[in-house]
């Protein structure tokens, strides 16, 4: 593989997609360069090209870890925020893998005295330095694209443990079919999460109310009444079947 591939690839893989126009600049060649390099890329298989932009196929399903966390970040902060609101020094919570958890972690490193359960590396890493924490990382096998684990072990360490609070996520919200993620393994980690909690908060930001294009198909556990949904922007009328018996958060920015 050429220094240009390696660097392709790795730029490509973290932010998810760019265009070739970018790509160009960040790498200090023309365009007609990287569209020659990256022709045999994308014949191997190894990215995907869609419009002048190029495509990560390292997750068929979302795209990765890091370049989540920049997509729709003022919301995304502003709803970890609003955990932190919510969370007491001293409490103790499950929190899952996805993007806005992350950033809810970064928040909650304002608190003290928290005792954590997460299947994300990211998460754990974040809060097991704070003084005081008592942070359990849940599983060992640790995936390429998000650093999450959703091996036996991670329900095995879930299992042994009782918690205040689980913070979950979701890839899309649905108005007849509620909240979806993209694979089993997600829902399997938020059911037993929530197994072992007292209340659940469910952190979705605007953008994922029946976005367009392609759309996960199963669906995370139904969260119970009087358990919190934070988002940035009041709902739209047609999911009010799903919201009613929640406590709904609008988190400022």
């Amino acid at each position: 593989m050429s220094k240009y591939e390696t660097h392709i690839n790795e730029i490509v893989n973290l932010r998810g997609s760019i265009s070739v126009l970018d790509l160009a600049r960040e790498l200090q060649v023309s365009d007609q360069t990287i569209r020659r390099v990256v022709r045999p890329m994308v014949a191997r298989g190894e990215i995907s090209k869609v419009h002048g932009a190029l495509v990560s196929t390292r997750s068929a399903l979302d795209p990765p870890f890091l370049a989540r966390m920049s997509q729709n970040r003022a919301a995304k902060v502003a709803i970890a925020r609003a955990v932190a609101d919510l969370v007491r020094d001293g409490d103790s919570i499950a929190i899952d893998t996805g993007s806005t958890s992350a950033f809810a972690a970064q928040a909650l490193r304002e608190r003290k005295d928290l005792t954590v359960v997460t299947n994300s590396a990211f998460v754990a890493s974040t809060l097991a330095m704070i003084p005081g924490n008592n942070v359990s990382m849940a599983g060992t096998q640790l995936r390429d694209h998000d650093g999450a684990a959703f091996d036996r072990s991670a329900f095995d360490v879930i299992e042994r443990m009782q918690v205040d609070y689980v913070l979950l996520s979701a890839s899309v919200v649905d108005a007849d079919k509620g909240f979806l993620v993209h694979e089993q393994c997600e829902v399997d980690i938020a059911t037993a999460m929530m197994g072992i909690s007292a209340r659940s908060i469910m952190a979705v930001d605007a953008s994922k109310f029946e976005p367009q294009g392609r759309r996960p198909a199963l669906r995370q556990p139904r969260l119970r009444p009087g358990d919190f949904l934070l988002t940035d922007q009041v709902p739209p009328a047609r999911f009010d079947e799903i919201t009613a018996a929640l406590n709904v958060v609008i988190a400022k920015g």
